[in-house]
């Protein structure tokens, strides 16, 4: 091998699809050593160089190499690409990206992401896969009722009723679409057909993901969190222990308030909205199904929520639950066994 490992205690990476660049440092944080290689034989160096602790941003592929890098006896940490740029210094290129990375590893206070095992990427697949279907259907349903009301047809909102409406639409003879119009509108709702058969089958295959997993099960015992919702949780945090605390989580997912403080005064500002924002969507629209249709006489949210709500506007008391919905999930997921219960044991 051309490129030989000198024992560098920790590497920074600058991912590409075929090149990626390597900075090696010593305990002392001195560079040793600078290297540029193709894809395939990346991971042969790595498998020569002693275990040490390589880092590299959170990109398409990071997960994968972090993975294999593990297997190979090394200690990996995956760093956002916003907290690297501050280390980044002068002119930027792949070399400099590689040295910023391999700095920003070495700081105590950084913030790393998990490394996900396949299934967690597999499940994420899922849902990501899913979002993008329900929107591209969403867009198929707003043109095609555009379209109809150019000849003065005007549709219903909503996937349901549009199922209905349409084909009464192009049988009705006795409006005024065009013929041409008519086959263009009935070709376009066979591609929504097809499409709302596909997101239809992804939901049927997450919800027998949740049915099957015990993580899962125990999640949907909390109020607001179904089937989409566990199984997004799980495939974003996993068991959750790289969160010190509860509350942890919710910050992670930005049901937070946003800070802007300056000389000893405290300003909190809306939701900082930081992290997976279809995980928080999630929670959230379940959270304001609670705070519509919970018993609140039979769950032991029911006189904290009736409180909140006394004081304050609905949308805080929905994003207050969905904070208190990601700290409860916490502790579910660090603590084997544990369920939701509904009723206050003390008052049960």
């Amino acid at each position: 091998m051309r490129n030989k490992p000198v024992g560098a205690s920790v590497y920074g990476v600058d991912i590409g699809k075929t090149r990626f660049d390597v900075a090696g440092l010593d305990e002392s944080g001195v560079i040793v050593q600078r290297l540029k290689f193709r894809r395939e034989t990346l991971l042969a160096f790595f498998a020569a160089a002693p275990a040490a602790t390589v880092g590299m941003e959170a990109c398409p592929g990071s997960q994968w190499l972090a993975r294999r890098l593990q297997a190979l006896g090394h200690k990996v940490r995956i760093i956002p690409a916003q907290f690297v740029k501050p280390y980044v210094k002068s002119n930027k290129n792949d070399a400099r990206d590689a040295e910023a990375i391999a700095e920003a590893t070495t700081r105590p206070t950084m913030r790393f992401v998990e490394v996900k095992t396949p299934d967690q990427v597999d499940a994420q697949a899922l849902h990501r896969v899913r979002e993008r279907m329900v929107k591209s259907r969403t867009a198929m349903i707003n043109q095609m009722r555009g379209l109809c009301l150019e000849h003065g047809v005007a549709l219903r909102e909503g996937a349901g009723v549009f199922k209905i409406d349409l084909p009464k639409a192009l049988g009705d003879d006795a409006n005024e679409l065009t013929p041409r119009m008519r086959r263009l509108l009935a070709e376009l709702f066979e591609d929504f057909l097809a499409l709302d058969r596909r997101v239809v089958d992804l939901t049927r295959e997450i919800e027998a993901m949740a049915q099957s997993d015990d993580r899962a099960r125990r999640l949907q015992t909390i109020p607001g969190l179904g089937p989409m919702g566990a199984t997004a949780l799980l495939a974003a945090v996993g068991d959750a222990r790289q969160f010190r605390r509860a509350r942890d989580l919710a910050v992670w997912l930005g049901l937070v308030p946003r800070q802007h403080s300056t000389g000893g005064k405290t300003v909190l500002l809306g939701i900082s909205k930081r992290g997976n924002g279809y995980l928080r969507r999630l929670i959230i629209h379940g959270a304001r199904s609670c705070v519509l249709h919970l018993d609140r006489s039979r769950d032991r949210l029911g006189r904290w929520l009736d409180q909140l709500q006394a004081r304050m506007h609905v949308n805080k008391v929905t994003v207050a639950l969905a904070n208190k919905i990601a700290r409860i999930a916490w502790v579910i997921l660090t603590r084997p066994g544990a369920l939701y219960q509904r009723t206050d044991p003390a008052f049960a």
